[in-house]
């Protein structure tokens, strides 16, 4: 008589190069895909909106995936520990198998989990497969955590290779009828009100979409990575964050697709650190809300509520800031290159918090990730691992002009200027007053002006950060 077992999923919504799944079958059990939708033990994180509505398109996806294969995705709502232990009483499973995640919240989660099988019967079996390299295995001389990415980066290269990707099973055990679920619209993922619209034009959720996108950008992209990863006009990106997030695809499976390309060193660069960006919060579970670097725990920023929502609504008078926060308000996305000038426009220009950055990309990111959110805000605002240094201030204007030449990216998600010469597309409050009238730009009535100036706000910057930094 064959023995059932749970299987766990969070983020890693795949059936392919998925571990915990493969172990359970070899095993000889009856898996059980569960998915358990709880918001009581994310907090402070619960999950953002973005975030939500790729999920729901996701679980349909794993859902399809799975009934094709013979099997079925059991959905349920609810606290974790008390659903999980219905669901194991309810099937007599006697063994739990899952893959662990980095996240505070999501360890201390693990750890009940692994105190409550033994008192139901069961077996847990945990693994570690979100990432190339387990947490704690690429330490310094000391046998500490790296808090710099390139002796990092070198440790990784020296440690055994990745391995190979696990074939997707051709076929699964079913699942009793027995076992309920609850209707995926039951979750209530989806908005109410259908500000999402546009994802739909750019994603496609879940496994099938990210094997389509990896095929696409190491078959053509990613050739010209190097030199194009910085346009935000190009297609030159992989836009593979929120399919590695939820784990659609596994990173081994992106490594040797890389690999196999015979061009993938530098994008295989990136994917290290994202493993960085994981160990960093694994080790330092508090920089989710606080600095790294000590010396910033009470650094005094600047509360100012009406600045943000100019910020958040892409309002700045600065094209490229504006057409990244509304690229990321339209399609749940922002170029990479763009995140960076954003961020350092909110934490050196407004002087805001880079919490308050961080809680909004979390809750408009389809790829949202505790770890990589975190490292980035923290890399931007110089108190965390590897941070750029407090000096390093990016100017809205000559980054606009050096990868936004023409203005592209500026004229998709900026209208009001597009009709704007590209002499002045990233500085329009310098623009002849017949250049502007041309275009039909009316500063502060269809755009506005710049809410801050940038020299003055840079020097103002410097001034401050320079003397916190000789406390």
């Amino acid at each position: 008589m064959k023995k059932n077992c749970i299987l766990l999923l969070t983020q890693d919504l795949r059936i392919s190069d998925n571990r915990a799944l493969r172990e359970a079958v070899h095993a000889g059990f009856d898996v059980i895909p569960l998915y358990i939708f709880s918001e009581e033990e994310n907090h402070p994180w619960e999950m953002g909106s973005a975030s939500r509505w790729w999920l729901h398109h996701s679980l349909k996806s794993l859902s399809e995936r799975l009934q094709s294969r013979g099997s079925r995705l059991i959905l349920r709502k609810g606290p974790v520990m008390s659903t999980l232990k219905k669901v194991i009483e309810e099937t007599s499973s006697t063994a739990v198998f899952w893959h662990r995640r980095v996240e505070p919240c999501a360890r201390k989660l693990e750890k009940k989990i692994e105190e409550l099988l033994p008192a139901l019967g069961c077996t847990g079996h945990a693994f570690f497969d979100n990432l190339l390299f387990i947490p704690g295995s690429v330490l310094n001389g000391k046998d500490e955590p790296y808090q710099v990415f390139t002796p990092f980066y070198k440790t990784c290269l020296k440690n055994e290779p990745p391995r190979a990707p696990i074939a997707a099973p051709t076929s699964l055990p079913k699942v009793s009828s027995s076992v309920k679920s609850v209707k995926l619209e039951e979750l209530h993922l989806l908005p109410g009100k259908d500000w999402a619209s546009e994802f739909s034009s750019l994603w496609k959720p879940g496994e099938e979409g990210a094997l389509e996108r990896l095929k696409k950008f190491t078959s053509h992209s990613i050739a010209d990575y190097v030199s194009m990863r910085d346009i935000p006009s190009v297609d030159a990106t992989s836009l593979m964050s929120p399919h590695l997030h939820f784990g659609e695809i596994s990173p081994y499976q992106i490594w040797k697709a890389a690999e196999k390309s015979g061009r993938g060193e530098a994008y295989q660069r990136q994917i290290i650190w994202r493993e960085f960006a994981h160990h960093m919060l694994y080790f330092f579970p508090s920089t989710d809300l606080h600095p790294l670097r000590k010396e910033y725990a009470d650094f005094p920023w600047k509360k100012n509520s009406k600045l943000l929502s100019l910020w958040q609504r892409g309002s700045t008078g600065y094209p490229i800031v504006d057409a990244g926060m509304r690229q990321l308000w339209r399609l749940g996305f922002m170029h990479n290159r763009v995140r960076m000038i954003v961020g350092s426009f909110l934490v050196k220009d407004l002087m805001i918090p880079w919490q308050d950055g961080a809680k909004w990309f979390w809750d408009t990111l389809v790829d949202a990730d505790l770890s990589n959110n975190s490292f980035g805000w923290q890399w931007v605002g110089g108190c965390g691992a590897d941070a750029a240094p407090y000096f390093r201030i990016f100017n809205p204007v000559t980054q606009g002009e050096k990868f936004d030449p023409d203005g592209v990216y500026v004229r998709a998600f900026v209208p009001e200027l597009k009709n704007l010469p590209s002499q002045w597309i990233h500085k329009p409050w310098l623009a002849p007053e017949e250049v502007l009238a041309k275009a039909g730009v009316v500063l502060g009535k269809n755009y506005p002006r710049p809410i801050v100036d940038h020299d003055r706000a840079r020097k103002q910057a410097l001034e401050y950060f320079h003397s916190w930094s000789k406390k």
